[in-house]
């Protein structure tokens, strides 16, 4: 295939957290592209969830240690790693902070809560995800994000990033999902001025208002990304139309059965 190199920047993906769409397709699918002669490498959050010891993670010394500022305050940046059981070749990065991700759940706590800093959270693994990959020195063809805590990796991508070799050429793919995968509560007020990082301004955000809803994340992530893929049977039409309307590449709901081979062709597409 075209795209050499494919970063996959996911939500969540099995069997290191339990099955459901976006974490089977975000194990099926890095495998195909491996299979149809792409270099992969995944990120995904380090879940509280996700057993250390049983997951056989392992700390990556060269990549930890820095700190992101998010909001005035230092957040230390932990990288562990792990390999696919049927796939050694394939990386399983996992990006990992104590306030953010340990001893928590995922989204929402025990009693079905959103945490009140998923707006943080998105942040600093949108960033921490870009930082590992430029000390890697590694320079992906296609980058596709998958699930609502990847949502700001297009707009870091094609502002605060833009320059970074490692980024420079990379083609951006956001994948939408159903609803039982996104958060419902509104980010609180005060994200969007978070967002900032290096020489951004608050112009890159236009038309997203706060609280910014899911709705506002996707569309932040449709504008600035090179085509977007539907995930499911009930995403709203709007945002589809939005990605029409802004000229975007998508790839529309697929079968079961036709999915990985049409997100193939896809990645391959998105680079003419």
């Amino acid at each position: 295939m075209k795209a050499k190199r494919i970063l996959f920047i996911t939500q969540e993906i099995t069997p290191f957290v339990p099955e459901t769409t976006i974490s089977k397709i975000s194990r099926a699918l890095p495998q195909a592209a491996q299979e149809n002669g792409a270099e992969v490498r995944i990120f995904t959050p380090k879940w509280g969830i996700i057993n250390i010891r049983r997951n056989q993670l392992h700390e990556v010394i060269r990549l930890s240690g820095m700190n992101l500022i998010i909001d005035d305050t230092d957040h230390p940046l932990i990288i562990r790693v792990a390999s696919l059981q049927s796939s050694r070749s394939i990386q399983v990065y996992f990006i990992e902070n104590d306030d953010y991700f340990q001893n928590r759940l995922m989204t929402f706590d025990e009693q079905g809560v959103e945490y009140p800093d998923n707006d943080e959270r998105a942040i600093f693994f949108a960033r921490g995800v870009l930082e590992a990959v430029k000390k890697q020195s590694w320079c992906p063809d296609i980058i596709h994000c998958h699930g609502w805590i990847s949502a700001l990796v297009p707009l870091y991508i094609k502002s605060a990033y833009k320059e970074e070799p490692s980024f420079r050429d990379s083609k951006v793919i956001f994948s939408l999902y159903d609803d039982e995968h996104n958060i419902k509560e509104p980010l609180p007020e005060g994200f969007l001025k978070k967002v900032l990082h290096k020489d951004m301004t608050m112009e890159l955000l236009e038309g997203i208002s706060e609280p910014t809803t899911y709705e506002d994340l996707a569309k932040l992530a449709i504008k600035y990304s090179d085509g977007v893929i539907e995930n499911g049977e009930n995403i709203p039409a709007s945002l589809i139309e939005y990605a029409q309307s802004l000229g975007k590449k998508v790839l529309t709901k697929q079968s079961a059965e036709e999915y990985n081979s049409a997100c193939v062709d896809f990645f391959k597409n998105i680079q003419e």
